[in-house]
């Protein structure tokens, strides 16, 4: 393609998601209230893991890192969205749409092991117990958080430098409310079918495999504790349903995305909302609600935040008479 008849292209157009006001009020009040949801749920269960020592395990100890990861994947993209949503011109640079997403793939790369990390962990607790806290030690727990954010990262990297030098010469218009990597090579002005092809099997490969592997390991679990004890497998069930669910979620729009070529139809607008804004949200819903000891640990929290206010107001109020 002859570059000389177009102008360098130093930013990017988002068309977002829809022109009508109306929605756009919508999608603003719906958009606002998950992402600070989300945003508290995930910050509450990092701030009780670490002050209750009871929830001092390996199992709360990933628990955290998840939420805290999860306020990343929600707070990339989502900010900029809301704030979009009433402007004309919704734009973003060159180096803006780049870093953009380095860090939603370092941080999506980073969670998508961490689940595998945490369903290891699941199996040495149910299928191993006595050795447990041998072998998920502080030591092990903090290796295995590093090689999660060793690999998201090398993952992502990878992913730019297949794209970090594309030129881009011709329209500048993105038909999304954020970048990621599909979109973004298709607006180079260069034949890109094979960058395609090797960006699609680098993110497929890592949704697809880490999905497998996690099926695999729950499948493996429920096996291994039906041999040992029938009566055991309804409590390992009712442990693991949490993080399924949480896995279904996650990894349903990433294989959808990624794994269906390019797709042209909107749906996968639809699907990038939900994975940066509903599933950050669900996670904490899921694994608050439906475990007795973080209920447990976020009321004594929630009691001592309330005494800790309530002190210095009655000891100035004792002062003063």
């Amino acid at each position: 393609m002859d570059g000389g008849n177009y102008s360098m292209v130093s930013e990017f157009l988002l068309l977002g998601l829809t022109s009508s006001w109306e929605i756009q009020i919508l999608l603003f009040l719906f958009f606002t209230i998950f992402y600070v949801a989300s945003m508290v749920g995930n910050l509450l269960i990092v701030l009780t893991i670490i002050s209750d020592h009871h929830l001092h395990s390996p199992m709360y100890f990933l628990l955290a890192n998840l939420s805290f990861i999860d306020t990343g994947v929600s707070s990339i993209a989502t900010p900029k969205m809301i704030y979009d949503l009433f402007r004309k011109h919704k734009v973003i640079s060159l180096k803006g749409c780049i870093t953009q997403m380095f860090f939603i793939h370092t941080v999506g790369g980073t969670e998508m092991v961490l689940l595998i990390v945490m369903a290891y962990d699941r199996y040495i607790a149910i299928c191993k117990p006595l050795h447990y806290m041998t072998i998920m030690n502080p030591r092990m727990c903090i290796c295995l958080l590093a090689v999660a954010w060793t690999i998201g990262l090398i993952h992502s990297v990878v992913q730019l430098a297949f794209v970090v030098n594309l030129p881009f010469c011709g329209t500048n218009q993105m038909d999304s409310f954020y970048c990621d990597f599909p979109r973004f090579i298709k607006l180079a002005c260069v034949d890109t079918y094979r960058l395609q092809f090797l960006v699609t099997a680098n993110s497929g490969f890592i949704s697809m495999g880490t999905f497998f592997i996690l099926i695999v390991s729950y499948i493996f679990i429920l096996v291994t504790v039906r041999k040992h004890s029938s009566d055991g497998l309804a409590k390992a069930l009712s442990t693991l349903s949490a993080h399924i669910t949480v896995v279904v979620f996650f990894f349903g729009p990433c294989i959808i995305v990624y794994v269906w070529l390019f797709p042209t139809l909107p749906i996968d607008k639809f699907l990038a909302i939900f994975d940066v804004i509903i599933t950050p949200f669900m996670n904490p819903v899921i694994y608050t609600f439906r475990n007795k000891e973080m209920k447990v640990a976020m009321g004594r929290l929630l009691v001592k935040s309330l005494h800790f206010r309530k002190s210095p107001f009655m000891h100035s109020l004792s002062n003063s008479c």
